[in-house]
């Protein structure tokens, strides 16, 4: 096979650029830092991530202006770089969600069709009848 697979996992369906979103979607929910953030990512699919993967991502978004950067010092612990949401970061995210809603129909479709069952407008020509 030409890609790159563990036999255990089955192959690594996600849509491009996937961590974008989950990391303004975390964003949305609390500001947070690095670390933090690779934990979280781990609820969409981001299980053995490189942190240089993440930290790349955060300063390119940080670039694009969809995210923020301060040094935050805790009483006790190393100073470390918190990121918030931009409004900039807000709108983006309101555009993978409508994308990514389209693509869960399409997902929707493929598997009724994989699994043999009608689409809805075909169960809607049936029930007219």
């Amino acid at each position: 096979m030409a890609d790159k697979q563990d036999s255990k996992r089955g192959p690594e369906v996600k849509p491009r650029n996937w961590l974008v979103p989950v990391i303004l979607l975390t964003l949305r929910e609390w500001n947070s830092y690095g670390y933090e953030l690779m934990e979280r990512a781990t609820a969409f699919g981001f299980e053995a991530m490189n942190p240089g993967t993440l930290y790349r991502t955060l300063r390119q978004m940080e670039k694009e202006g969809i995210v923020e950067s301060s040094w935050e010092t805790s009483k006790g612990g190393p100073a470390r770089r918190m990121y918030t949401i931009t409004d900039a970061g807000e709108a983006y995210l309101d555009f993978w969600a409508k994308a990514l809603e389209q693509y869960q129909r399409n997902m929707d479709t493929f598997f009724r069709l994989y699994t043999g069952r009608p689409l809805r407008s075909e169960e809607n020509d049936k029930k007219e009848e």
